[in-house]
């Protein structure tokens, strides 16, 4: 159990024994009772509270920093040594600056902490760093995270690093460093095939020596970081450009669930099911092709579809507008939201309709934004992969036009509205068939 914080508005001890947390929240103000900070020094270490004599290893002490404020919360006090005696610091002033410094340009994204200086009769001074996890999860500038566990820090893993991911909108998650990837998990030819639709203008190939991937991933595209001393591809690098295998095993949330239902309702009977893996070039093209194979794609309504057989036991082939399957299908997979845990994206086709559905954090995000979608007015998760996935050098045959154009498109071609649910963290378009 948590001990109390230490922090209080009055010089007096709380009555009531409460969390840190809970005790931060209901205590705005940054004076401290050095009654307090002595209570809380004579239980030593914890999951809350780290200990330092002095200041001595910036690098250190930020990935301390870091893990506190990714595990709830804490401090760290200086002047104190490994047997709880308190023995001051030299110059409180320069590492109430340092701290300072640290947790605006070291951390990212910037923590704002309270920094306390704490005089003593007998002249000793320390200085107590109060840290807070309100925009978790915080990482070092080399794109490493780090959680408290006890007294002592580590470095999250994945699976701890995507829970820290779903309690926050992850605006920049395909930024993040792709845990585990490589340059080399990059799909050269793909890559530099985009780069040369630039070349005179964005691109000069004459001042590339030899296939400088990871630099140009880095400094031109910005889809690459350096983390732990190697660089290591971004989510956005590796899902535009990374090599299909790769991608499908450090990136599982980023497959497709497609199935073909044997009637109108998820109940229905299962024709076929697959899972499709890759880089969103081969998603798209994967489930392009598994589209066609159950429907008919057109660029216009033809005057007369194919007469259905009469009393025929298998349903006829439903008929869509080219257009706006392929712009729906460019949507599900550049507005993903990534972050969120057992949500996949799914492809179903029913006998007479075709529903997209994906993870997509509601919260705040319905009514208002669902009336803004159909306008054409932009809720953007990823901005970088949108901007390279529908760019004509990546490759793709698509439409544009986004969404109001496949509402518009769709609804002229068969004669029927199109559906829009967001609902339980997911997004849901059905297209109706002709």
């Amino acid at each position: 159990m948590a001990r109390r914080k230490f922090r209080s508005n009055q010089r007096h001890e709380p009555t009531t024994e409460r969390s840190f947390q809970e005790y931060y929240l209901s205590t705005p103000a940054p004076a401290t009772s050095r009654t307090e900070l002595l209570r809380l020094i004579r239980g030593g270490e914890d999951t809350f509270l780290e200990l330092k004599v002095k200041l001595s290893n910036p690098e250190k002490i930020t990935q301390e920093i870091i893990a506190l404020a990714n595990t709830g919360g804490g401090v760290i006090v200086f002047g104190v040594n490994d047997q709880l005696r308190i023995e001051g610091v030299d110059d409180p002033e320069s590492v109430q600056e340092e701290l300072v410094r640290i947790c605006r340009e070291d951390i990212e994204p910037p923590l704002f902490p309270f920094v306390d200086r704490i005089a003593f009769d007998n002249g000793r001074r320390i200085v107590a760093l109060d840290v807070e996890g309100k925009r978790r999860p915080y990482r070092t500038r080399d794109g490493r995270f780090y959680l408290r566990i006890g007294a002592e820090k580590r470095e999250a893993t994945p699976e701890e690093l995507a829970v820290l991911l779903d309690e926050t909108r992850p605006v920049t998650f395909e930024n993040l460093p792709a845990l585990g990837a490589t340059i080399q998990d990059i799909d050269e030819a793909h890559l530099w095939s985009f780069l040369r639709e630039f070349e005179g203008d964005a691109f000069d190939n004459a001042r590339a020596s030899g296939y400088p991937t990871g630099e140009v991933l880095e400094r031109d595209l910005l889809m690459a970081t350096q983390r732990a001393g190697e660089l290591t591809p971004t989510v956005a690098g590796l899902l535009l450009f990374g090599h299909d295998q790769r991608v499908a095993e450090l990136l599982p949330r980023s497959q497709i669930v497609a199935t073909r239902f044997g009637g109108e309702t998820t109940q229905s009977p299962v024709v076929e099911r697959i899972t499709i893996s890759g880089n969103l070039l081969t998603l798209y093209e994967s489930a392009l092709r598994f589209v066609r194979r159950y429907c008919d794609l057109w660029e216009a309504r033809p005057k007369n579809f194919s007469p259905a057989v009469e009393e025929s036991p298998i349903a006829a082939r439903a008929n869509y507008h080219r257009g706006a399957i392929v712009e729906a299908l460019a949507n599900l997979l550049v507005h993903r939201d990534l972050a969120l845990r057992e949500l996949p994206t799914r492809l179903h086709i029913f006998d007479h309709s075709l529903e997209l559905i994906n993870p997509r954090r509601t919260a705040g995000f319905s009514p208002v934004a669902q009336k803004a979608i159909r306008y054409g007015i932009p809720q953007r998760l990823n901005p970088q992969i949108v901007a390279l996935f529908s760019s004509r050098a990546y490759g793709l045959e698509s439409k544009p036009g986004g969404l109001p154009m496949v509402l518009r498109e769709s609804r002229l071609f068969s004669n029927r509205r199109a559906d829009i649910v967001a609902m339980n963290d997911e997004f849901r378009l059905r297209l109706h068939g002709a």
